[in-house]
């Protein structure tokens, strides 16, 4: 069963402009928006081609010429029935068969009402549709010796250099925007083998992002291949000799079929001839190139050859697996879903026992992580394998010998060091990117955004200081929402400038603070005359858009760049409203609650040693409380770096689940009083110390016999190994 997007005429069915759609209830009968409109007469049935291809549960199980292009007519009209019983979330009618595709989203429209409330449905991999909660958005990479260009590259009309649903570009180079509706009329003319950008002729790229972004891309010839004797007079082959003396006594126009005097052309461009005899050429020659081509390759006409044909691929199969997981198998292409930790989790299986080394110094943790990046052999999934060098190891040999502590450790300085690096600015908490030269010529941009999405992945801690701005700088979330002054870095120069020009309270006050800043404005290309306050807050927002979009696009076009590792970019693209706590909310306060969830009780199976757990369960609960409300000498970071090696909870949660089991004392035999037995009970108790397991986040808690004597044992142990880790830098 499948679904392929086709565009091909058949006998037995045709369109009719009266007819309604059984899925959309409309008549309109545009093939470049809603796709041909068939109409099966003896069924008295008409479809949109697009509302089937988008219809959440009908499939193609019959071949091209059944039915509507595969599509058999009962599952057509059942899935009529089953519309029929659900409601479009715009226009609140019966009949909405296209659902989005992220599992929690309930959002169901028309086809064509999806259109004009921004779903974007992609034509390709499995049709998935998103409403505009969920949909792909396209990221702004603009160099910064570029400028945004002002007109839609298809119809040449003005555009705002603003990407939205309605407003699209070519990914592969920096003018070509264009409107929705414009690059889809194009695609429906040109076809498969002929849509391409309009100013820089690629193809490939350019067709994968417009069918991610929504845009059907027929397969078949362009539209103007298909009409009959369209070229005919090209048809028409080159007959005339080109040499400056023609020896023919026929003239240059003659041409026998065979000898000295048959014309042949440039086997380069076609448009040069000569006769054999003129040219000074053997009676068997057929290969000649033209003058103009041969000086045009230096004289190497011989190293000029076709290109060889690519076989592509199709993009435009739908294939529907299994009728049992239909539902599972038209979910994004993503690797998780649901909470970011369950996503980040989910790339982990990409990283390979394999391990690298890597030599800190706990105050250069930044330059240690570039200098990991540069080495010529280094393999983003490989595991971490880190060797601490500063003073603090030598005194205390145990504290960082762990691999997981001291990968932990690392993480946690590396983005410390990234916070505080010269790519960002900003208070704490909220940073923005910085425009720093020497970054840029170190392609430092870049190395941090793979150290941050291998932070991640390796198990760091969340970001949590990126600004609202930055993250939709980057992720363009929220999307089409205009940045305001606010949003700026504060106490910059820029910031005080544009700030000063929104507060003006007439319009001499803002002509002076413009003529203060006119080198700013003329920098920014707003350097433009202002007749009224009106005028003032188009100003204040191309100020504010140039400042922290368009002058950082180098910057953020190699951080964006950096984040693609492991593929940590494409899942926060796709689930931005998932990911912006990850990069822009401080880490979670730990609570008793928090950390006594993590944490996975495993209990004997022996009942006498269950009796006996039973209790220190209890009292590691009530150890919690008291830890947190700091009726405890240690905290509850001090235990959770006890027992894991990192002191808070990391970005992709925990790769092992942390667990506990019990360290039970050992047992004597002999047969003894019950007091004698507690005496010594207690007398073991005061020797019982809870151990850790950070590799597999594995705690053994102490079998005591009361609470006191618990939480005694449990301090000692925790302060004693705290006190040998590195403090906080």
């Amino acid at each position: 069963m499948k679904k392929k997007a086709r565009m091909s005429q058949r006998a037995v069915t045709g369109s009719n402009q009266g007819e309604c759609c059984a899925l959309c209830r409309l008549s309109d009968d545009d093939p470049a928006m809603f796709g041909e409109k068939v109409t099966i007469k003896e069924h008295k049935l008409s479809v949109h081609y697009f509302c089937l291809l988008t219809s959440s549960g009908v499939y193609q199980r019959g071949e091209e010429d059944e039915g509507v292009f595969g599509f058999l007519v009962g599952d057509i009209k059942q899935e009529v029935r089953r519309s029929g019983r659900l409601m479009c979330s715009s226009c609140k009618k019966k009949g909405a068969c296209v659902g989005c595709n992220v599992r929690s989203c309930r959002k169901m429209v028309h086809y064509p009402c999806g259109r004009s409330n921004l779903f974007i449905s992609q034509f390709t991999g499995n049709f998935a549709s998103y409403c505009p909660d969920h949909s792909p958005t396209q990221s702004l990479c603009v160099s910064l010796d570029h400028s945004l260009p002002q007109s839609c590259s298809i119809c040449l009309d003005s555009i705002d250099p603003v990407l939205s649903y309605s407003v699209l570009k070519c990914p592969s180079c920096y003018a070509s925007w264009f409107h929705r509706d414009c690059v889809q009329h194009q695609a429906h003319s040109a076809g498969l083998f002929f849509f391409k950008c309009t100013l820089c002729n690629n193809m490939e790229s350019f067709q994968e992002e417009m069918l991610r972004m929504g845009i059907y891309i027929p397969e078949r010839d362009a539209s103007w291949e298909l009409e009959a004797n369209a070229y005919s007079d090209l048809l028409e082959v080159y007959m005339h000799c080109d040499a400056l003396t023609c020896l023919s006594h026929n003239g240059r126009t003659h041409s026998s079929t065979t000898g000295r005097f048959e014309v042949i052309r440039c086997r380069l461009c076609g448009s040069r001839g000569t006769h054999r005899k003129c040219s000074g050429l053997e009676l068997d020659t057929s290969d000649w190139a033209c003058s103009d081509c041969t000086q045009a390759t230096d004289g190497k006409a011989s190293l000029v050859a076709s290109p060889q044909q690519r076989q592509r691929k199709s993009l435009l199969a739908k294939r529907h697996l299994s009728p049992i997981h239909s539902s599972s198998s038209k979910r994004p292409l993503s690797v998780g879903s649901g909470s970011p930790e369950e996503i980040l989790r989910a790339l982990g299986p990409q990283l390979r026992p394999l391990s690298v080394q890597v030599e800190v110094d706990r105050d250069q943790a930044l330059s240690a992580g570039v200098e990991l990046l540069r080495r010529a052999n280094f393999d983003f999934t490989h595991t971490l394998s880190v060797r601490f060098k500063d003073d603090q190891q030598t005194a205390f040999p145990s504290s960082l010998q762990d691999i997981d502590t001291a990968r932990q450790l690392f993480l946690k300085l590396l983005v410390q060091q990234i916070q505080d690096s010269a790519v960002f600015e900003g208070p704490d908490g909220s940073k923005n990117l910085a425009l720093d030269s020497q970054a840029l010529r170190d392609d430092l941009y870049f190395d941090v955004g793979c150290l941050l999405a291998l932070s991640l992945v390796h198990g760091g801690l969340p970001v949590g200081f990126f600004s609202s701005a930055l993250f939709q700088c980057l992720f363009n979330y929220p999307p089409n929402s205009p940045l305001a002054v606010i949003h700026m870095t504060p106490d910059t120069h820029f910031t005080s400038r544009v700030s000063m020009m929104a507060e003006a309270e007439s319009l001499d006050d803002l002509k002076e603070i413009m003529a203060a800043s006119w080198e700013y404005l003329e920098l920014a290309g707003c350097n433009r005359p202002i007749s009224s306050l009106e005028e003032r807050e188009a100003l204040v927002e191309d100020l504010v858009s140039f400042t922290m979009i368009t002058r950082m696009q180098l910057p953020l076009q190699r951080f964006r760049e950096g984040l693609q590792t492991l593929g940590v970019f494409d899942q926060v693209q796709l689930f931005p409203s998932v990911f912006c706590r990850i990069f822009c909310e401080t880490a979670v306060q730990l609570t008793a609650h928090t950390v006594g969830q993590i944490f996975t009780v495993n209990f004997s199976q022996q009942q006498e040693r269950l009796s006996r757990e039973t209790p220190v369960v209890t009292f590691w609960r009530h150890f919690l409380l008291e830890c947190e409300v700091g009726r405890s000498s240690i905290s509850l970071q001090d235990l959770l770096r006890f027992t894991t090696g990192a002191e808070e909870l990391p970005g992709a949660g925990y790769l092992l689940s942390p667990s506990i089991s019990f360290l039970h004392p050992v047992a004597r035999g002999g047969r003894e009083s019950a007091r004698v037995r507690k005496m010594k009970a207690g007398m073991r108790d005061q020797g019982l110390f809870p151990q850790s397991k950070p590799d597999s986040n594995h705690l053994l808690l102490p079998v005591s016999s009361t609470y006191p004597a618990f939480k005694s044992s449990m301090e000692q142990a925790i302060s004693h190994h705290v006190h040998l880790l590195p403090t906080k830098s």
